[in-house]
């Protein structure tokens, strides 16, 4: 049952999570989606990979819903409307969305977590094109508000191509994964690096659009750019000493983890056997993550006020 009667920061806050390829981040997206439903979010879970499955059965459920790129209308490379961010900026018509509009084969919902999944391009087949259009259902789509405290989350694919094609222009929060690797480690610095250059306001490419209006429209996405900042995450953590040995190299770079979850090797069994993700002490670090989001939450509120 949610709690409604106390303040909830994060309601209508969009939180991308982000990492290199195998840090884990579908992992901390399927943790931090049941704590913010513990702390009495309707948890809405965008899995916008374009490539890896299995967030519907970590959650719970049996199967994953129809993809909103074919709810939106298919992508553009095969007659449909769904285009890519970089080709055309324009918004996706009708990304803004309640729950209850939306036809029920487009998610899977229960105990407050509402599952989407943005487009698959294995199903597609060869030739069918880039994932571009799947990139601009993950920069645009969030459900609305309609009495219920609902955040969005936001599982993105591996790397920085989502995030080069502006795709977090319109998150409060990316929260990078970093695993023990020197790759992740840079990732995080790499995507605190581009998060401030688009608070300065630098302009994206442009010099492909051969429309003025065109031009515009993509330069006002990423100056009205909502992003607060870049929150990270440890996974896959062995030890302490390897957890002490990653905060010392984030600290150098100005960054500062809100979280730390261990490797428990009962959750990849679960991720192969596809099973709903579980483990105890990953769980209660979660909820620590989570109230930590609130927090950073807050003061930017506080900062704003």
């Amino acid at each position: 049952m949610l709690n409604t009667g106390e303040e909830k920061p994060l309601i209508g806050k969009r939180i991308g999570i982000l990492g290199k390829g195998g840090s884990g981040k579908s992992t901390v997206a399927v943790l931090l989606t049941k704590a913010l439903r513990d702390l009495g979010y309707h948890v809405c879970l965008l899995d916008a990979d374009s490539t890896n499955v299995g967030l519907a059965r970590a959650l719970g459920f049996e199967q994953s819903p129809k993809t909103l790129l074919e709810y939106f209308g298919g992508m553009v490379f095969s007659g449909g409307s769904v285009t890519c961010p970089v080709d055309d900026p324009t918004p996706l018509p009708g990304a803004d969305i309640y729950l209850d509009r939306i036809p029920p084969q487009f998610f899977v919902k229960k105990d407050e977590i509402t599952l989407l999944t943005a487009g698959k391009i294995g199903e597609l087949g060869p030739g069918a094109g880039c994932d571009g259009p799947v990139a601009k259902i993950a920069r645009d789509f969030q459900i609305l508000n309609e009495g219920e405290p609902v955040v969005t989350l936001v599982d993105f694919k591996a790397g920085f191509e989502d995030t080069a094609r502006g795709a977090i222009t319109n998150l409060d929060w990316a929260i990078v994964v970093v695993d023990p690797t020197l790759a992740a480690i840079q990732m995080a610095s790499d995507m605190c690096d581009m998060v401030a250059r688009l608070k300065a306001m630098e302009l994206p490419a442009t010099m492909h659009l051969e429309s003025p209006e065109l031009v515009a429209l993509a330069n006002r996405i990423f100056i009205e750019a909502r992003i607060n900042g870049v929150l990270s995450v440890l996974n896959k953590v062995q030890n302490i000493e390897i957890e002490n040995y990653l905060r010392k190299e984030l600290s150098a770079r100005s960054i500062e983890p809100i979280g730390a979850i261990y490797e428990d090797p009962s959750m990849s069994i679960t991720w192969l056997k596809g099973e709903p993700l579980a483990g105890r002490e990953a769980e209660q670090e979660a909820q620590k993550i989570a109230k930590a989001l609130e927090t950073s939450e807050a003061l930017v509120n506080e900062v704003e006020v």
